[in-house]
């Protein structure tokens, strides 16, 4: 490279407050002509954008293959990055900038390829039963780099992803200057520095000295990624710029120091000889700081990115602002916060920071002075700390001139008519679905769950507010986009791509609970294209399903569907014949299918009986209620009936008034009495009261019944019972149990059993120490205990 190129070389660090401010001050002396920044070259047609006033960070650069969208990246930028300040000084004055790192469409090839390497190697030497193990792999690596973005950890399959244990080397230096990591170090040595002259060349020679100590970096890309930087470098020259600012992670400077040398010009282009290639689309989505945290497993992710930006604004004197953030958060949350206090913390903050001998007020201090003054040594209001100022919940923001697929054009204008703008913090939406504008946000949001994008939640409704209202929990995730981009082959629009979508599904599944869930999805979601199709395939499915308890799975989503469709103002009569026909089915084979059931098969059943009782009772129809009554009556005549469904059906019978209390009484009898095995009396009582301790409280005729039943048991069976008893009764809430008890106590003693154990196998002695514990825990006198011996 002859004399006329000159090339300066800042190393920084990828979302680096102190970094980005000491890069644009240096960039201002220099006056370069030509800026080369760590960053995908794919992404030159959208860098335009950046300047672009609706665009305000945090964003992302999104790199995916258009055939492939899962086969993406991310290369995040917050205000205060060093690359942002770069390529924003480069459109202030004019000066071209280019990226310079290896170009996504051969990294993202070279994963497929490894890929289907690996995955051709499995097939050859591995058993299909054989689990896939994680073999942890102990290398060293630089700092984690913007350049080499992972995906999200929502993408990332880690079953079959290697434990990798990465060594900073940083931390040697780190270690031998009296600090606990390299972090720690680089903050306070660049990221807080002013007298920043000599700074880059300091970082220059610092990490020519660490990748002369460190081992060769085992991975290929990391060699390719610095040719690549390189031939960049090469090309600028020949372009014919004078001044050249390249801008990249401090661990790569070294190695780009000595580009013109004709060997190394050779060895570059040997090593990028033959690399794959593949179709790759660029654009710019907005970004948060919670993905932007190290805590999302972003690699080059900060630990704290709302306070980075505090330190972008606020250089010279973060405390006193930072405090009066904490303050006004502390204040909008009704929590104390006086001017007074945020004095005290100022002062303390500043105090600690002199006595660590630090050059200013750094997020230690901060913490631990907001933690003593605001919350009196407390930790739980410091989690507001860390959720709004310590990490923060900034969404950036795109501008509609950004390349998009029609479906994210038609997304952001349904946005934007029903005013639901995107939140990176949660935001609760109480939609009454009467009002026109909140029944177009309900099946919006409901469409987009279809898309498998939950943007929002149903939640819980509170205070009984009725079938009309929806309570929405709204947090937008950046890997929306993504998602997003993928449902774009289901159609232009969010309403034709959730109907092909839903279509699609039905035709996959083959459960039929799975398929009547995307039939209510579909409803709540207004997709009346995809209905007749959906209802077609429900139909067919159901006729040639014979296996009751699927059947009794499928009724609940749709007898929901029915419910609310009034509400919704959709078309519910295909849903109502479904509805029909799945019950006649159930009601038809239901004593058939509870016949001869075991325990594990009978407590299996139990739920789905309750839930197809509720249904019924939710539809109010006089002709279902009628058949599904018939249906109860036949089951509980039914010979051979385990218990627990038995003693339900009884229950429900009588609940509904089918039955008076005698005819419970009489079949009680009969179920108790001594000719039946006592385990089937044991499972009865349980289908009969579990969860429903009142009726013992409440019922006259039953309390006796069961009392007298306990009371009879013989000295053997009792010990086998008690469990299966025990079990019911545990499902009752304490204070339920307690009046039970007490019940049981003002009835008195009663006749029990006749074939206790003879006095002469009795231990009086023995016996007698346990009267004081068993008095306090039935509530009496000794002398009571004592008259009640022989009972």
């Amino acid at each position: 490279m002859t004399p006329e190129t000159e090339f300066q070389i800042f190393g920084i660090r990828h979302h680096g407050p102190g970094s980005a401010r000491s890069l644009r001050r240096a960039l201002e002396r220099m006056a370069p002509d030509c800026i080369l920044v760590e960053g995908p070259p794919d992404a030159a047609p959208v860098l335009e954008l950046l300047s672009h006033a609706d665009m305000k960070p945090p964003v992302a650069l999104l790199l995916y293959v258009p055939e492939e969208p899962s086969r993406c990246v991310y290369y995040p930028f917050a205000d205060y990055s060093p690359e942002w300040q770069a390529i924003a000084y480069s459109h202030r004055a004019g000066v071209p900038v280019r990226f310079m790192d290896l170009p996504q469409e051969h990294r993202l090839a070279m994963e497929r390829v490894e890929e289907a390497a690996e995955q051709a190697l499995e097939r050859q030497e591995r058993p299909a039963t054989e689990p896939r193990i994680a073999v942890p792999v102990d290398i060293i690596e630089p700092a984690p780099e913007q350049g080499s973005a992972d995906k999200l950890p929502e993408d990332q399959d880690t079953s079959v992803t290697p434990i990798t244990i990465r060594h900073d080397p940083l931390n040697w230096i780190a270690e031998a200057a009296g600090y606990a990591d390299g972090e720690t170090w680089w903050e306070h040595m660049v990221e807080q520095r002013r007298d920043d002259g000599d700074l880059f060349q300091a970082v220059m020679e610092t990490m020519a000295a660490l990748r002369q100590a460190a081992p060769p970096d085992p991975d290929p890309v990391e060699a390719q990624r610095e040719a690549w930087m390189r031939q960049t470098m090469r090309a600028a020259r020949k372009d014919g710029f004078k001044r050249v600012a390249v801008v990249c992670g401090a661990w790569h400077g070294p190695a780009l120091t000595d580009p013109h040398s004709p060997k190394s010009a050779k060895e570059d282009g040997l090593l990028l000889k033959g690399l794959p290639k593949v179709k790759v689309a660029a654009t710019w989505v907005p970004w948060t700081y919670g993905r932007l945290a190290q805590s999302s497993g972003y690699g080059a992710g900060v630990p704290s990115p709302a306070w980075y930006e505090h330190l972008w604004k606020h250089p010279d004197c973060p405390a006193p602002y930072w405090m009066a953030y904490v303050a006004t958060l502390f204040r909008s949350e009704d929590l104390p916060a006086s001017p007074a206090s945020v004095i005290e913390a100022v002062r303390l903050a500043e105090a600690l920071a002199a006595v660590r001998e630090r050059r200013q007020v750094g997020l230690a201090e901060m913490w631990e002075a907001a933690q003593s003054v605001f919350c009196f040594g407390s930790e739980l209001p410091m989690r507001l700390i860390q959720q709004r100022l310590v990490v923060g919940e900034r969404l950036g923001r795109v501008p509609d001139a950004t390349p998009m697929l029609p479906i994210q054009q038609d997304l952001r204008k349904e946005q934007r008519r029903l005013r639901l703008p995107p939140e990176a913090a949660y935001a609760d939406k109480d939609l009454d679905l009467r009002n026109a504008t909140d029944l177009e946000r309900s099946i919006l949001l409901h469409r987009l769950n279809v898309l498998g994008l939950p943007w929002g939640e149903v939640q819980p409704s509170r205070g009984g507010k009725g079938t009309f209202h929806e309570i929405w929990r709204l947090q937008w995730r950046p890997e929306f986009e993504v998602r997003l981009i993928e449902s774009n082959v289901f159609g232009n629009s969010v309403g034709v791509a959730a109907s092909r979508c839903a279509i699609e599904e039905a035709e996959k599944t083959d459960a039929l609970a799975c398929l009547t869930e995307i039939v209510e999805r579909a409803l709540l979601a207004d997709l009346s294209v995809a209905m007749p199709l959906l209802m077609a395939r429900l139909e067919s499915m159901a006729a040639v399903t014979s296996d009751v308890p699927h059947l009794m799975d499928a009724l609940p989503p749709l007898v929901n569907v029915l419910r609310y469709g009034n509400v919704r103002q959709t078309d519910t009569a295909m849903v109502g014949h479904a509805v029909n026909g799945l019950l006649t089915r159930i009601c038809i084979g239901l004593p058939s299918a509870c016949s001869a059931l075991n325990d594990e098969a009978a407590d299996a059943m139990y739920p789905r009986l309750m839930a197809t009782h509720e249904s019924v009772r939710l539809l109010q129809l006089p002709d279902h209620q009628a058949a599904w009554t018939a249906t109860l009556e036949r089951m509980a005549d039914l010979a051979g009936l385990h218990g627990l469904i038995d003693g339900r059906c009884c229950r429900l019978l009588l609940d509904q008034n089918t039955w008076i209390p005698d005819e419970l009484e009489r079949r009680m009898n009969l179920v108790l009495s001594p000719a039946e095995k006592p385990s089937r009396g044991a499972a009865w009582i349980d289908g009969l009261l579990r969860d429903s301790g009142d009726l013992l409280v409440h019922t006259d005729a039953l309390f006796p019944i069961i009392d007298r039943w306990v009371a009879a048991l013989n000295y053997e069976l009792f010990p086998q019972l008690l469990p299966l008893v025990r079990r019911t009764f545990s499902t009752f809430p304490a204070p339920l149990r307690r009046r039970i008890g007490e019940r049981a106590r003002a009835a008195g003693p009663m006749a029990g059993p006749t074939n206790l154990p003879g006095e002469a196998d009795i231990d009086v002695e023995r016996a007698a120490k346990t009267l004081p514990l068993l008095a306090q825990m039935l509530g009496l006198t000794l002398p009571e205990i004592a008259g009640k011996e022989n009972h």
